[in-house]
């Protein structure tokens, strides 16, 4: 058997569970399970597919046309080009995080062009690792610590750090917010916290409600409870001109902003994700570093 023919196996199977799109869906499930590119399914057509291949593809056809989230079905997603592994201990990570590392690295770089020492960066709710990862592959910094208040994200993390060998670059600590810092320097905050609201977790997507963790969503009764709690936890610790960067939900982002202007942050800002959507609050600490 081909890969060709292995994809045209997992096309039926999608086709046949009533998916909107079997050939995009199955090239993707490839993709994830051979950490390629988007294109690898057509690349590999006429490479024999092995028999692990095989179970493996077409197990994840079937999981996918059961309507498990394609990155849950592959046990793996796509980050800012470095594949993952992700299970339902994590939240699954999304193109909108991206633009948020993004802000991290620019203002790194900032802080590098100023004459500072490399600064060290603090991802809290770390999830999956993405962040932490990305910072620690991409950005000019001495390090990162990733914080996670459940023990089974913080090991998965741990072991994408270790198969992208950033290991040794970031510090896993298990905590609530920023309590698992204790007393470690920190010159900036990036999180993509829970801000959804309580009630609206009942109504979200099937594929978002029934699969990934309730902890990693849930922000509380009006969805700004941990951001409201890690803005004023921030505003404690960090240096003159530390960096808070957090990922808001875009109907709240006026009053995520609002949150770290109470806090005493400055330059507060609201950035745009590549969908024109208000996903980003940015804020400074008072003062000349």
């Amino acid at each position: 058997m081909t890969v060709g023919s292995l994809v045209a196996d997992a096309v039926a199977l999608l086709a046949e569970a009533g998916l909107s799109e079997p050939r995009r869906e199955a090239e993707e499930l490839y993709a994830a399970l051979v950490c390629g590119q988007s294109s690898a399914a057509w690349m590999d057509r006429e490479r024999p597919a092995a028999a692990a291949l095989r179970e493996r593809l077409l197990g994840a056809a079937r999981r996918r046309a059961a309507h498990w989230p394609q990155a849950y079905a592959t046990g793996r997603a796509n980050f800012r080009g470095h594949w993952l592994s992700v299970d339902q201990r994590v939240l699954i990570p999304r193109a909108e995080t991206e633009g948020l590392v993004d802000h991290v690295i620019r203002w790194a770089e900032e802080w590098a062009r100023a004459g500072r020492a490399a600064p060290v960066v603090a991802d809290v709710g770390t999830g999956s690792g993405n962040i932490a990862i990305s910072l620690a592959l991409e950005a000019p910094v001495a390090g990162v610590i990733a914080t996670d208040i459940a023990a089974d994200a913080l090991s998965l993390a741990l072991e994408n750090a270790m198969a992208l060998g950033v290991k040794e670059r970031i510090s896993f600590r298990r905590g609530d917010l920023l309590a698992a810092l204790l007393d470690d320097r920190v010159d900036a905050v990036v999180s993509n916290p829970p801000y959804v609201a309580s009630a609206e977790c009942e109504v979200l997507h099937p594929t978002v409600r029934d699969y990934e963790p309730r902890v990693a969503l849930d922000g509380g009764a009006d969805g700004l409870g941990p951001t409201r709690a890690l803005a004023a936890q921030a505003a404690r610790i960090l240096p003159p001109g530390g960096l808070v960067a957090f990922e808001v939900d875009a109907g709240r982002a006026e009053q995520s902003a609002a949150a770290l202007t109470e806090a005493g942050f400055e330059r507060v800002e609201i950035g745009e994700d590549l969908f024109g959507r208000q996903r980003y609050v940015l804020a400074r600490q008072p003062g000349v570093a």
